[in-house]
């Protein structure tokens, strides 16, 4: 298992997703494509507004966990190729901050694997998000979807 660093300084442009998708054109045996973007919200919580996200990470694990996960997606799915990302640093609302992008001959080899990647890498990964509010106070980001 080559371990393969999934981060990127600042957000996820879409230059960057479109040229990932564009590079795939080639590949003939490929059939699906599926892909996942997480966004930053503008949540209000207890009266605050998000404004951005300030991602940080224990990398070297993250990146040790997301190699597992993804050779895992590869034993569990028929994948032709799988890519993953996530933001480091201050994220603003409105910008991308996690990519998740498969690839099989069919789409739901393709599309359970972006799920299940999705979910580990949430619940796996030592990656942690400070909120930031628009007063400029803060508060550290709980992922409330897998409690």
């Amino acid at each position: 298992m080559k371990t393969k660093s999934i981060f990127i300084t600042g957000p996820i442009s879409s230059q960057f997703i479109g040229d990932s998708i564009q590079k795939h054109q080639s590949k003939t045996k490929i059939g699906a494509h599926e892909i996942f973007l997480g966004q930053v919200r503008a949540d209000i919580i207890n009266d605050h507004q998000v404004s951005s996200i300030e991602y940080t990470a224990y990398e070297e694990m993250a990146d040790n966990k997301a190699t597992q996960i993804r050779e895992d997606a590869f034993n569990r799915f028929n994948l032709s190729c799988m890519h993953i990302y996530h933001s480091l640093g201050n994220i603003e609302v409105g910008e991308i901050c996690f990519f998740v992008f498969a690839s099989s001959s069919h789409r739901k080899d393709a599309r359970e694997a972006v799920a299940y990647i999705v979910d580990e890498i949430k619940k796996e990964l030592p990656i942690f998000g400070k909120e930031i509010f628009t007063d400029k106070s803060h508060q550290w980001k709980s992922n409330n979807e897998l409690i």
